[in-house]
């Protein structure tokens, strides 16, 4: 899995892409689109790591995600049963529709408030959540109609908060996505090595302590932490194709087979051997 732009392809240059039930629990999906997320997660105790916010949910969430803004998978290291519902809206029906329709202006407001990132609770998160599982078994039509009165509800909802208090857009937006991207395929076409931190400051053209307060300001997270987390999702993939321990440990960057032990641990909440045993 490459850390990078996700490239979102809807049915028949549909305006909306449904994702019903996606597993990725076991992947560190760190990652960004233009298109606008509603996602919708039950069943289960996680992490909400939007932008710059990060907060733990309990027992199910409701996140609506601006253009462009990253955001981890909501299910990552969710060792439970779960159900998720993920809806995609393209960004340029935003400014096709939306604004030429007065009816729906709230709606367009809705969608510019997303730059903030909104959660939404109670009853709102409820009726959506039900709503948004039973999308899939609809025709395309339904499922268009059904859309809109669910971006309506959630529009004309007091029951949400704002998860940045300034919005994550501005005229740099892709300027700064670009940057990040270059990190992202900097870690994934190195990881497997051992990555300098002058190097990978050095490929965006930043200083060692410079790169440190980026990332973190960009990602919420400190490179080292980001970079064990992306070599332990892809030392599970090792062990789940039948590679050993030792293999992996050290394909995967690591240049101690204890270190390796201790992260894979810290991270996955059991040591390599168990996760290998418990998928073979």
């Amino acid at each position: 899995m490459k850390i990078q732009l996700e490239n979102i392809q809807p049915n028949d240059k549909s305006s909306f892409h449904l994702l019903h039930n996606p597993k990725l629990n076991d992947l560190f999906f760190w990652h960004f689109h233009p298109e606008f997320e509603l996602v919708y997660i039950e069943g289960a105790n996680g992490k909400r790591h939007v932008g710059r916010h990060i907060s733990n949910f309990k027992g199910s969430d409701l996140v609506l995600i601006g253009s462009n803004i990253p955001h981890l998978n909501f299910d990552y290291g969710i060792k439970t049963e779960y159900h998720k519902e993920v809806l995609h809206i393209s960004e340029s029906f935003k400014e096709k529709v939306f604004t030429e329709i007065e009816e729906l202006e709230d709606v367009y407001e809705l969608l510019d408030n997303s730059q903030h990132g909104i959660a939404f609770y109670g009853q709102t998160k409820d009726t959506v959540g039900a709503a948004m599982k039973q999308l899939q078994g609809m025709t395309r039509f339904e499922q268009f109609l059904k859309i809109l009165q669910l971006l309506k509800l959630l529009a004309k909802s007091d029951e949400f908060e704002l998860l940045h208090t300034n919005p994550i857009i501005n005229d740099r937006a892709n300027k700064q996505q670009e940057r990040l991207q270059k990190v992202y395929s900097y870690i994934d076409e190195h990881y497997s090595r051992k990555i300098a931190l002058e190097d990978i400051a050095a490929s965006i053209n930043l200083g060692k302590e410079a790169f440190c307060r980026y990332f973190k300001k960009s990602t919420g997270s400190t490179f080292t932490n980001f970079l064990n987390q992306y070599r332990i999702t892809q030392a599970k993939r090792l062990l789940l194709t039948g590679r050993n321990i030792g293999e992996t440990c050290y394909e995967c960057g690591f240049e101690s087979l204890s270190y390796f032990n201790r992260t894979f641990k810290k991270i996955s909440g059991e040591n390599p051997s168990d996760y290998k045993n418990r998928n073979r």
